[in-house]
């Protein structure tokens, strides 16, 4: 077995986008991550981006490298750079996760990094690991779509 990693990033993207551009969004990032055997998943509350990618080390960090460049967004935060075990969304080369503040409170650790612009910079590994615990119990997986 191949050893694999994953990185978990927030970022703001300069505008907001709206659905057509999110679904275009997303058809390129699954068909190019389905090529390079990249799988992950995007939480989106407005304008913020809490996204995790895993696979094999070096399509990810090239990925992760590539998303830092995109004018589309600013502020990109790496808060998790890791080996991992084994992937927790396989089979998703990118799933979308579209939620609220108000859901996002009832998660320990809340921050409202979600809400304002100037809280991005106060994520910290602590919430990304316990909004990475929600995923893995599926707390978003009905929020989760095309």
């Amino acid at each position: 077995m191949s050893t694999l990693i994953h990185i978990v990033y927030v970022s703001e993207a300069i505008v907001e986008f709206s659905d057509t551009d999110i679904r275009a969004l997303l058809q390129r990032a699954r068909a190019h991550n389905a090529s390079i055997e990249v799988t992950g998943i995007l939480l989106l509350v407005g304008r913020s981006f809490f996204q995790i990618l895993e696979g094999p080390p070096e399509p990810v960090a090239r990925l992760y490298q590539k998303i830092e460049r995109d004018k589309r967004h600013t502020r990109v935060v790496k808060l998790i750079d890791e080996p991992t075990e084994d992937r927790d969304f396989r089979d998703w080369s990118m799933g979308l996760a579209r939620v609220t503040s108000k859901e996002l409170a009832v998660l320990p650790g809340f921050s409202d990094f979600f809400a304002t612009r100037r809280s991005l910079d106060r994520v910290g590994e602590g919430l990304a690991r316990n909004l990475l615990s929600a995923f893995r119990e599926g707390r978003f997986r009905a929020h989760v779509g095309d």
